[in-house]
């Protein structure tokens, strides 16, 4: 579904929406993108969306909502508390999730800071297939620390693997006997593992996984902000459950976590987060950081017209017609792009493309972030704003010195239902020119370097001319064209 076959030019996806509502795009020349890359300092996360054409920087919060979410936003009851909007909303989480008991929070990166100031003391380790920049620093916070378990397989970027986000269950299981059952809070699932190029895990490792949880007594924990896209990729490549429902899947995905927690970003088109379970226990434990942190407990810091968003959109996540836009978009790039042979992460997984920046661009040292020196090339010579996941989204160890990345990525996110196939062919075209004229580009230093989460909001320069030669070959091939 989403793919259909060409008379005459193979299978490409097909759009399963009509365009109601437009937005102005902005492509200015090529002159002012370099402009705003050095007033950006370097760091696509610092432009401003009037210099940018496509946005592939993320698909948190940025995926195309419904007519009827932004209708259902028309009736929100605007109570502070005991809201019927939020009612709509824990309905529709029992319904989809499975799960009872819901604390609503502002996004993921709450939902984290709450899980992680209730169960991690300093000492702790918490397993996990592999992190997000955002869990490893409210972990590492709260005085625990990571183990990321992923079969080693998992960072062979070019590869016909399904489920290279499956955790390793012998690692798994040598971590807990290395550790100690009482140093390890809760095992953490990530559906799916974003920092590797968005892979999902098969039904039949997270089923492992709480095999191994049961046996020590561990709580499972999982991530399950793109959790739509990991059941798609299930249903189409795991044997077992190709004749389920979207639903069946979900429900059987999340019925093995004793918590659940998501991005309503990612989750279901709109904002907010939440955090679910079916044990009493386990929600009162977490129940008062609620009002500490995020607002009250019908409301957890979002409008309630986003609420109403998120019951409608969690809905629509069974639809499989919906949630396959974003996965068959960015099979067709990463295959248009590896025909041409840019070196692409495979199989194509979900959020978006990746580009793997340490073959792209394997003449710059790790320590001058290809994969940030990649975006920034990119969007000179296109206007489009991807995201760094490499080294540049890392961090320094306690004496200062980089701790290099397993993975160097440029990642190109494709929300659901946003660009067109047009747009997708012109990312492909000014890809293919920078993969030709790869060698122009240089590296990175930073000049400003915040303490935590330094991807978001570090400046940096380039450590030689090459933004400026980079500009003046594409003038030379595309002359007055953007």
């Amino acid at each position: 579904m989403g793919m259909v076959k060409f008379y005459k030019g193979g299978d490409m996806p097909l759009e399963l929406h009509k365009v109601r509502v437009v937005q102005k795009l902005h492509l200015v020349p090529v002159e002012r993108r370099l402009d705003a890359m050095k007033e950006a300092g370097f760091n696509t996360f610092r432009l401003g969306t009037k210099d940018v054409y496509l946005d592939m920087l993320t698909d948190s919060g940025t995926n195309a909502m419904s007519d009827n979410q932004l209708a259902a936003m028309m009736h929100a009851d605007d109570a502070y508390a005991g809201s019927q909007s939020f009612e709509r909303l824990q309905k529709a989480v029992e319904d989809v999730l499975g799960k009872k008991y819901l604390l609503p929070v502002h996004q993921g990166r709450a939902a984290e800071n709450v899980i992680c100031r209730t169960f991690v003391k300093p000492g702790n380790v918490i397993p996990m297939n592999y992190h997000f920049t955002t869990v490893l620093a409210h972990v590492t916070e709260n005085g625990g620390k990571i183990e990321e378990l992923l079969h080693d397989h998992a960072f062979q970027l070019k590869s016909d693997h399904p489920f290279k986000g499956n955790m390793d269950i012998d690692k798994l299981e040598k971590c807990i006997q290395e550790n100690g059952v009482e140093n390890i809070p809760f095992i953490r699932m990530e559906a799916s593992t974003n920092l590797i190029g968005g892979q999902p895990f098969s039904l039949a490792n997270l089923m492992d996984v709480r095999r191994i949880a049961d046996k020590y007594g561990i709580m499972l924990v999982l991530d399950a902000s793109l959790i739509g896209e990991n059941a798609y990729l299930i249903k189409q490549r795991e044997e077992n459950w190709k004749e389920n429902s979207m639903g069946e899947i979900l429900k059987m995905m999340t019925g093995l976590a004793d918590l659940v927690y998501f991005s309503a970003r990612k989750l279901s088109s709109s904002r907010g987060g939440g955090i679910c379970t079916n044990q009493k226990a386990l929600y009162a434990k977490m129940e008062a950081m609620i009002p500490l942190y995020e607002g009250f407990l019908t409301y957890g810091g979002i409008s309630v017209r986003e609420i109403e968003a998120m019951a409608v959109g969690l809905r629509e996540t069974l639809d499989e017609s919906m949630i396959c836009q974003s996965p068959s978009y960015i099979k067709y790039l990463v295959e248009e792009l590896e025909k041409r042979g840019i070196p692409m992460v495979t199989p194509p997984g979900v959020l978006g493309a990746h580009v793997n920046a340490m073959e792209f661009c394997k003449h710059i040292p790790q320590e001058e972030y290809p994969a940030g020196a990649l975006a920034a090339a990119f969007y000179i010579c296109s206007g489009i704003r991807g995201m760094e996941r490499g080294t540049m989204s890392s961090v320094r160890d306690e004496e200062g010195k980089e701790i290099l990345a397993d993975v160097e990525l440029l990642r190109l996110a494709v929300p659901r239902r946003v660009f067109t196939l047009s747009q997708i062919n012109y990312v492909i075209d000014r890809m293919t020119w920078l993969w030709d004229n790869r060698h122009l580009i240089g590296g990175l230093k930073f000049t400003y370097e915040p303490p935590v989460l330094r991807f978001f909001m570090g400046g940096l320069e380039p450590t030689s001319d090459w933004p400026s030669k980079l500009m003046d070959k594409f003038r030379k091939d595309f002359g007055d064209s953007l």
